[in-house]
Order: C-alpha cells, then structure tokens, then sequence
C-alpha cells in the first residue's frame, strides 16, 4: 500500500469520524454505530470494537466537561451498576464469537424505529415516560452489548428520550453514564489481546476527531429545540441502523463466501444459493411449479433409496445426489456422469 493511498484512507476515516461525532452530539449518540462498518474495511472485526472505544473514551471525556452542568446522577446510579459486570461479559464474549451477526439484528432494530421520524413535533415529546426502576435492566443490556460491539449510544437512544430528560441532560448523563464503561472496556480489550497497532493508531486518529467535533456541536445543540432534537435522534437511529445493515450483511457475505446465480435450461428456471462450501438450489418448471433442492451425501439417504441409487450408479465417473422439496412431492434426484454423458434420474 503506497503512503498516498494510505493518507486517503486515514483522511476518509478522520473525516467520517468528525462529522459522525458532530451529528451524534446533536441525535444523542450514534457515531459508533456508523463508525463500525468503516473502521471493519481496515481492521479484523475482532479489533474494530478495540479501536472503537479509544475514539469514543476520548469523546465522551470531552462531552462530560463540555456539558457537566446538566448530568442527571439520579439516573447514573441506577444505570451503572450493572452495566459495568456487564460489558466484562461482552468483551469476554468477543473473543469467542463473531460480532457481525450481533451487527446484523442491531440495525434492524434500529430501522424499526423509522415510523418515528414523521411523527409530528408535539406527539414526539409526549411519549409514555419510562420508568426509572427499568434502568438496571437498560444498564446491564448497554454493558453486554457495548462489550461485545464498542458502540451501543443509539440503541438505547430511545430509552434516554422516554425518561424525560432535556436534550443536554440526554448528552451529559449518556456521556457519564458510559464513561467507566469505555474505560474498562480499554483494560478488557488490552487483557483479551484485541488492542493492536493498528487498532491504537486508527483508535486515535478518531479520537482526535471527536473531540474538536464535540466543541463545535455545543453550538449546534443550543440552536434546535426539543422536538427536532427528538426527530435528529431518530432519524440518526435509523440512518445508522441502515448502516449497519448494509456493512454486516456485506462482510457476512464475502467471509461466508455467499454467492447467488440463475440459469435457464430445458424448460426450468434454477437459482443456485451459495453458503460457505455448501449450494442450496430453487427450480421453477414450467409443468411442475417451484421447487426446493439440496446437495445430499450418499450416507444420508434414505436405506431404501441407498439401494436404489446403488444399482443406477454402477459404473459411473461421478454421482450427485439431490434431495428435492414441492408442493405435495419430496423425492431425490441423482446426477452420474458415465461415458462422458450427464444422466439424471428421479427416485
């Protein structure tokens, strides 16, 4: 890689990193979540939530003296307690299973919360208010995910609007609320292994970036009222829940190595499914409608239809065995090439 190219890549992410944090002190949170996907071109998926906590460690310090005033402790000391054992669990978790799929359901939830965005003004601030007792809960589900992931501010964005609290006391209280986690998450991800070169270098780049687009979002902050505060945070929800869609889906794809084709032969219509090493295939026929079929090994066909295929496939170069699903049919279907000839057999 050239030190040009590499200039653009780490220009790309800075820039990215400025305007997610700048949006996300205006939305309530959120630039993790779109920071993931970014930071997952260039990083292992395990280190990217290492990086992650060192840009958004650094933010958050700065948003609490930025905004210290307007912190609500009331909601801290039930927030707290059991979120910290919690994100030791999630970073644990992290070097055991892959966070991609955890990617995957969390942006989904997050586009769920679209229908919000055109609620009107009046009916966005008038929402049930949530109550407090159900923080512990909220704190320990923030520790576990925030653990697993390194970002977890928007998905519970929706829970910080429903406790009543100004956008500035949305701001300040997340941001302490989050600190000790980012910070032991830093312990935790330097114990486990996942802290790094790259992850510190790249950790920092976006660190630098969300502290001097935390300054200049105070002066956004004052200028908006509450309910386009609200209508920001949800659209930001939504956008980064797109996000994080698009990003996991594309990397589960290309390490699963996920692959679709069509071709059209003889009167049938065959989409062949790539997973991994393994092919599911749907046929259409013209005669017999749709149909759903899958590779089979010899040893796990039927004992009846063992001996079947046994007596077919008696000298032939290569055999496939396919086991078939339609509507009001299941049967198996056997592919054997001999002489040269591709031959298939229904049974």
């Amino acid at each position: 890689m050239s030190y040009l190219h590499l200039f653009m890549i780490e220009f790309l992410i800075f820039v990215v990193a400025f305007l997610a944090f700048s949006v996300s002190a205006v939305a309530g949170g959120g630039a993790g979540l779109v920071l993931m996907p970014v930071l997952g071109m260039v990083l292992p998926g395990a280190t990217v939530p290492a990086a992650l906590s060192i840009g958004t460690t650094t933010n958050t310090i700065a948003r609490i003296f930025t905004f210290y005033k307007y912190i609500r402790l009331d909601v801290t000391l039930r927030f707290i307690p059991f979120a910290l054992p919690a994100v030791w669990l999630g970073a644990w978790l992290l070097t055991y299973i892959n966070p991609l799929y955890l990617e995957l359901f969390m942006g989904l939830f997050l586009v769920g919360n679209l229908g919000l965005i055109f609620k009107k003004k009046g009916e966005a601030t008038s929402q049930k208010t949530l109550n407090k007792n159900y923080l512990f809960l909220i704190g320990a589900s923030a520790g576990l995910v925030s653990g697993l992931t390194g970002a977890v501010g928007l998905l519970f964005n929706k829970f910080y609007l429903q406790l009543g609290l100004t956008k500035e006391e949305i701001i300040a209280t997340r941001a302490c609320n989050e600190i000790l986690l980012h910070l032991i998450k830093l312990v935790l991800y330097t114990a486990f292994g996942l802290m790094t070169f790259n992850a510190i270098s790249y950790g920092l780049l976006i660190a630098v970036a969300g502290v001097f687009a935390t300054y200049m979002a105070k002066f956004i902050v004052n200028k908006i009222d509450e309910g386009t505060f609200r209508k920001v945070a949800y659209g930001a929800m939504v956008v980064s829940g797109c996000t994080m869609l698009s990003g996991a889906a594309y990397r589960i794809s290309d390490s699963n190595n996920l692959g679709m084709s069509f071709t059209l032969a003889s009167g049938e219509l065959e989409t062949q499914l790539q997973w991994r090493q393994g092919f599911i295939n749907m046929e259409f026929e013209y005669d017999d409608g749709f149909e759903f079929e899958h590779n089979v090994a010899f040893q796990d066909l039927p004992k009846e239809i063992q001996s079947k295929t046994t007596q077919i496939t008696k000298g032939a170069s290569k055999v496939k065995y396919e086991e078939v699903f339609g509507i009001g049919k299941h049967y198996f279907e056997v592919y054997l090439t001999r002489g040269g000839k591709l031959y298939k057999f229904d049974i």
